[in-house]
């Protein structure tokens, strides 16, 4: 075995860039495991895949999408899913976050009910940072975790700790560094197998049982590879089915039509849905991309009080309830303001708005992307949630259409909307290529799922005769290639020439350009940009 790459042959698995020294993270029992989930999943996943790829195909040529008919039996009929584990019925505010070594111990710690470690949006999928990830978390369920910053700073677990999720990657999203019998593994299944492998059991001697968040689903279909995944899984380590649960993003535009059917098909192992508002809005652009009538506005005019965003998540929460299953609200994407006391006060005030909107519609609870943000959506949820959830809130008179679904909300586009779609896509892309997943700017918290909504809109406004800004002005390729290269000069302005050429921006931008200029839309950019990763 070299440096630089791992091979067992017999066993069918390559590693191209090595065992880097985390011989404990892929341990040649947990790549057995590894192989075992490829061998028996991968080609559902590729099927899965395949079947995106049809359904799109209808979409562009003109369908929209519909509750469906074969499954209206079963969203009538009355079942529950299976009771919820202790640890789980108190999930009042919620901390996501990448899972670097002071991220986990801050989140921990930061007072909030759960913490969703991710390798998925807020994750730059490095070899070094997911095994990392992984590493952090095996040391995390042994309350073994200790870090010491460059100042000298120590951090370390206290007593009371949020309880852990996991979110691995979505079933689009390979795995390059581990190859199986010549296919790069699904993301999804090695993140979910390794954390699973290894944490499981310990998990469950300390009183919890392994969690986790589940991205970008599209159908029910998908739910029912999961589950699949999970029985597989359980008996493999002969563990008890239905230890593992879930809770499902409803992210996708096809998914919010299949909240029922999703539900039933984990309900052995599904915890709750959740309202994964950022990827929404980017699957609302992707999936009608070739309907000038979808065309959106600037993203900032496209909140959850929006028609379609906010019967989405009405129906979301009277599906769960009905189904005994916790209806979760979306990300406040807002972080506290150092140094200015005034805008800091308007970042509190817009969250503290969103929770009270989901508290008071009867979310069971909420999403924050910083430890300073859990106070203000505590207060809300203790204020407004005085029991631990809200289950009994079963929105009985909510009447929620497909017409409701995908009503385009009205708006304006504009040259600072623009130039912020640009911004925010270059900063985010250029601190992902460098191993960043989870980025401040603008005074939000930046992931994927955001950098998604601003390259889609480009290409969205160039496409369609709609994409006109607010003073008449056409939006072209030649007018937002001409904004990058003044965007750019201005990120370099800011950082000064040695910060920006310490930077991949030129490369970001490049690649911003690439995908936008493109005749089809680029189904993800991290796919695109994959590929530079080490």
């Amino acid at each position: 075995m070299s440096a630089s790459t791992s091979v067992s042959p017999s066993a069918g698995y390559h590693i191209p860039g090595g065992l880097r020294g985390y011989e404990q993270v892929l341990s040649p029992a947990a790549l057995q495991f590894l192989v075992q989930l490829h061998e028996r999943f991968f080609p559902r996943v590729e099927e899965l895949l395949e079947a995106r790829q049809r359904r799109q195909a209808r979409f562009d040529a003109g369908e929209l999408p519909d509750f469906l008919p074969e499954t209206a039996g079963l969203r009538a009929a009355d079942w529950q899913v299976a009771p919820i584990p202790h640890d789980l019925l108190d999930r009042r505010v919620e901390i996501t976050g990448p899972v670097d070594r002071k991220m986990i111990i801050n989140a921990l710690n930061s007072g909030a009910r759960v913490y969703m470690a991710d390798f998925e949006d807020s994750h730059s999928p490095t070899w070094d940072g997911t095994l990392e990830g992984q590493r952090n978390l095996f040391d995390a369920v042994r309350r073994d975790i200790e870090y010491t910053s460059p100042e000298g700073k120590r951090y370390r677990l206290g007593d009371t700790l949020a309880t852990l999720m996991v979110r691995p990657r979505g079933w689009h999203l390979p795995e390059r560094h581990l190859e199986v019998h010549g296919h790069p593994m699904p993301a999804a299944l090695f993140d979910f197998g390794l954390f699973f492998f290894h944490n499981a059991r310990e998990l469950m001697a300390r009183g919890s049982a392994p969690y986790f968040y589940l991205p970008k689903l599209e159908s029910h279909r998908e739910a029912r590879l999961w589950n699949q995944v999970f029985e597989f899984s359980q008996d493999q380590l002969g563990i008890a089915r239905g230890t593992v649960r879930a809770t499902v993003l409803i992210e996708t535009i096809p998914a919010a039509f299949e909240m029922d059917e999703i539900l039933y098909e984990l309900r052995d192992h599904i915890a709750g849905l959740n309202c994964g508002r950022w990827d929404y809005i980017f699957s609302f652009i992707k999936k009608f991309r070739s309907r000038p009538e979808f065309v959106l506005p600037d993203r900032d005019q496209v909140g959850m009080t929006r028609h379609f965003l906010h019967s989405y998540s009405r129906l979301l929460i009277k599906t769960c309830h009905r189904r005994g299953a916790f209806a979760m609200g979306g990300m406040a994407a807002q972080i506290p303001v150092k140094g200015d006391p005034g805008a800091n006060d308007i970042a509190f005030a817009k969250v503290e708005a969103d929770k009270q909107r989901e508290a008071g519609d009867g979310h069971d609870g909420t999403w924050v992307a910083h430890p300073g943000l859990v106070p203000v959506a505590m207060r809300v949820f203790d204020e407004r949630m005085p029991g631990p959830n809200q289950l009994a809130n079963l929105l009985q008179d909510v009447r929620v259409s497909a017409s409701d679904l995908l009503q385009v909300p009205q708006g304006t586009i504009t040259e600072a909307g623009l130039r912020n779609n640009l911004y925010a896509a270059v900063c985010y892309l250029a601190a992902w290529l460098e191993g960043r997943g989870a980025v401040p700017i603008h005074s939000l918290m930046e992931d994927a799922a955001t950098a998604e909504i601003a390259r889609s809109q480009l290409w969205q406004w160039i496409r369609h005769d709609r994409g006109v800004l607010d003073d008449g002005r056409r939006v072209t390729l030649d007018l937002v290639r001409r904004l990058l290269g003044e965007e750019l000069a201005r990120i370099r302005q800011e950082l000064g020439d040695q910060g920006f050429e310490a930077g991949r921006f030129e490369r970001a931008a490049e690649i911003l350009s690439d995908v936008t200029g493109r005749d089809q839309l680029v189904e993800f950019l991290t796919l695109v940009a994959y590929p530079e990763l080490d």
